[in-house]
């Protein structure tokens, strides 16, 4: 008699590579859901939007922008905002200064960037993250822009101002705590910002958003505008065009021309910009060429007032009393960034330069050298490195530094909030000027500013890490003499 044949199964076996094929798949776009959720939100809410009655009510038209990257990028970007602003005759969107790196633009040389409309949203995201964790600080409360104001250079209006005017709700909503409330918050939150980041393209009369960037345009200003539409002479090369299969094409374009009196841009209320950051590249500015502007009267204070904008005076003087009362003698400063980008790889280029430098003087004497150092490498990882010699060599160096919770970087801190600067003005308008946000403010991260102005008092020099854009705003608050205002 035959054995009893199992009955067959209703579910066949799997085999076990599908499995784990189907769940990684599950893992993977589940992973991008959740990412891309925060622009589907935006997109859902965006149909139906529309400036505020009373922000249509009046006469300002207003301008901002998408600032990024380290708080240097962030100051080029807010002199050039500052220029463009005046140019279309606009009030300017004061933003925040944000976190290193919350938001990266990516590479114009190498035609990677960040759309315009993303890196809008991006920015807006993280101000809401700004204001709930109480660290919210306007660049204008950090730098000294009350000359540029007083004499009626530029217009400007703080973010937090200017939000509860154009859209109608004040980012107080970004602090509720409870769910019900939470909920209702974000709504109307992401509604603004996906309004502000022209989400779902231009509204008639509301807001015109830019969305040319660094890929195809350069923004210049000539009195005569002869160069709007010419093509810029920095072009993507052919292997690259092929590599990436892109078919960009720069163009030159004069911003007043384009976006000013005449244009289609002309009744918005907001125009909206991008990134407005720009660097030298093969000859050509990457993104924003005003650099004629100073061929135009109209124009030449604010052009001659913007080449240099100083730190708040609270800043400037925990800098002057570190280098009086703390180093208190002739010193050098050193500016060292060795962890962060493409300087990570060029750690002995950085400490040789340091060293020629030192070698040189101490030749001249006398001794100890005194040395400010400012540097993104922890005082603990040290030891290895050209830092941990000149530390252990104390009969040639006496080296000096700061830390965040240094009693005269906390000082400096409470000193800036308790100044109260916001730069905040409109005129006629109902903005609640000078409202704290959030009930727990903390105190904000002035480390790095007052950093600066310490090497700005360095008598005996200073080098800087080629390429830092801290380098380079420090060279020129030494250029300016800011150390003897």
């Amino acid at each position: 008699m035959l054995p009893k044949r199992k009955p067959h199964s209703r579910f066949p076996l799997i085999p076990v590579s599908l499995l784990i094929t189907f769940f990684s798949f599950l893992i993977i776009y589940s992973y991008y859901v959740k990412r891309d959720s925060h622009f589907s939100e935006f997109a859902q809410t965006s149909t139906t939007l529309q400036c505020s009655s009373q922000a249509l009510a009046l006469s300002e038209k207003f301008m901002w922008y998408a600032p990024h990257s380290g708080f240097n990028n962030q100051l080029l970007e807010f002199k050039h905002a500052l220029l463009i602003a005046r140019i279309l005759n606009r009030t300017l969107v004061v933003p925040p200064v944000l976190d290193h790196h919350a938001v990266a633009l990516g590479s114009c040389p190498k035609f990677r960037v960040v759309e315009p409309n993303d890196i809008r949203i991006s920015v807006w995201d993280h101000i809401i993250a700004l204001i709930r964790d109480g660290r919210y600080i306007s660049i204008a409360e950090v730098i000294d822009i009350s000359s540029l104001v007083s004499s009626s250079l530029v217009r400007v209006i703080d973010l937090r101002d200017f939000v509860s005017i154009w859209c109608g709700i004040s980012l107080d909503l970004a602090c509720y705590n409870d769910s019900m409330s939470q909920s209702a918050a974000s709504k109307s939150l992401n509604q603004c910002g996906s309004l502000l980041a022209g989400f779902r393209g231009n509204i008639e009369k509301c807001i015109y958003a830019i969305n040319e960037d660094c890929r195809t345009t350069v923004w210049t200003y000539h009195v005569d505008g002869r160069e709007n539409g010419v093509l810029d002479s920095f072009q993507p090369d052919e292997q690259l065009k092929q590599k990436k299969k892109i078919s960009y094409v720069r163009r030159r374009r004069d911003v007043f021309r384009t976006l000013g009196p005449g244009s289609e841009v002309e009744s918005a209320s907001m125009l909206a910009f991008g990134s407005l950051f720009s660097a030298t590249y093969k000859g050509s500015e990457s993104y924003i060429d005003l650099h004629e502007l100073h061929q135009d009267e109209r124009f030449l204070s604010l052009t001659e007032k913007i080449k240099f904008l100083p730190y708040v005076p609270e800043v400037m003087n925990a800098g002057k009393e570190f280098a009086k009362a703390t180093i208190k003698a002739p010193f050098f400063c050193a500016q060292l960034r060795l962890l962060d980008g493409q300087f990570k790889n060029h750690h002995k280029a950085t400490f040789d330069g340091l060293r020629q430098k030192l070698e040189s003087l101490r030749k001249k004497g006398p001794l100890p050298i005194h040395i400010f150092v400012m540097t993104d490498l922890p005082r603990g990882n040290w030891s290895d490195t050209y830092l941990g010699d000149l530390t252990s060599d104390t009969h040639s160096y006496e080296v000096h530094f700061l830390r965040e919770d240094d009693q005269l970087v906390m000082q400096a801190a409470k000193k800036l909030t308790a100044a109260g600067y916001g730069q905040r003005f409109i005129p006629n308008s109902e903005s609640r000027i000078g409202n704290k946000y959030c009930s727990s403010q903390r105190l904000p991260d002035v480390l790095l500013y007052v950093e600066q102005s310490v090497c700005s008092c360095a008598s005996l020099g200073f080098i800087g890490t080629p390429g830092s854009t801290i380098a380079e705003n420090i060279e020129l608050m030494r250029k300016f003499g800011s150390c003897s205002r």
